[in-house]
C-alpha cells in the first residue's frame, strides 16, 4: 500500500474563496481511487492543524501532492506559514537534519541534510496568467516556465528536505477563461499517467 499526502493550499482571502483548489483536491482523490493500492490523507491549510502531526504525515507519506493558488507570483500566506511551521518543527524529527554541510569544508554540500529521501512530490498551481505568458517571446515571464521561474524556490525547498520532483501540472487563466470540466479531465489524466508509472506492479522474473 502506497501512501499519499495531499496538501490543499487553497484559502479564503480577498476575492478568493479557495473553491478552485478544493475542486482540484477532490479530483486528485477521484483519480487516485482508481488505484487499489493507495491510501490518502488530506491537509487543508485553511483549517486548524497541529504542526507536529503534520510532520508525522510527511514522514508517513510516500508521495506528497501540493495544490496551491498563486498570489502575487508566490505561495499564498497560509501555505507559506504552514511550510514554515511544519518544516521547522520537522528539524531532526524526520524532515531535515541540517543544511548538509560539514565544519571542515563548509563551502560544499549545502542542501544535502534532508531526511525525506525515497519520497516524491507533485506540484499543482492555479494562475490568472494564461499559459502563453510563460511561453511567448516578449510576454511577461520572459519564456521562463512556472517551475523554472516563479516556483524555482519552491522546488529547491523540496530538494532541501530530499524530496524528488514528479511532473507538475499548472492551471492557467482560471479567473477570466476557466473551463473547469476540461481542465479537471486533463488533470485527472495527468495524475493517472504519473501514478501508473509509480504504482504499476514490478514484473517478476
Amino acid at each position: 500500500m502506497k501512501k499519499v499526502l495531499i496538501i490543499n493550499g487553497g484559502q479564503n482571502f480577498g476575492h478568493s474563496g479557495g473553491k478552485y483548489n478544493q475542486t482540484i483536491a477532490e479530483n486528485t482523490v477521484a483519480a487516485l481511487k482508481e488505484f487499489d493500492n493507495v491510501e490518502v490523507k488530506i491537509t487543508n491549510v485553511s483549517e486548524n492543524y497541529d504542526k507536529h502531526e503534520e510532520v508525522q504525515k510527511f514522514v508517513w507519506a510516500d508521495y506528497i501532492i501540493y495544490h496551491t493558488p498563486i498570489w502575487w507570483f508566490q505561495l499564498p500566506n497560509g501555505l507559506k506559514r504552514y511550510i514554515d511551521e511544519v518544516f521547522t518543527a520537522g528539524h531532526a524529527k524526520g524532515i531535515y537534519m541540517s543544511d548538509g554541510r560539514k565544519a571542515e569544508n563548509p563551502e560544499i554540500n549545502y542542501g544535502t541534510g534532508g531526511m525525506l529521501g525515497g519520497r516524491k512530490y507533485m506540484l499543482t498551481t492555479s494562475w490568472n496568467a494564461p499559459a502563453t505568458a510563460f511561453t511567448l517571446p516578449g510576454e511577461f515571464f520572459s519564456e521562463k516556465s512556472v517551475d523554472d521561474g516563479p516556483l524555482f524556490g519552491f522546488h529547491r525547498m523540496n530538494a532541501f528536505v530530499s524530496l524528488e520532483k514528479m511532473e507538475s501540472f499548472h492551471f492557467h487563466d482560471v479567473e477570466k477563461n476557466a473551463n473547469v470540466e476540461r481542465d479537471m479531465k486533463l488533470y485527472r489524466e495527468h495524475v493517472r499517467n504519473v501514478f501508473e508509472k509509480e504504482l504499476k506492479p514490478e514484473l517478476v522474473s
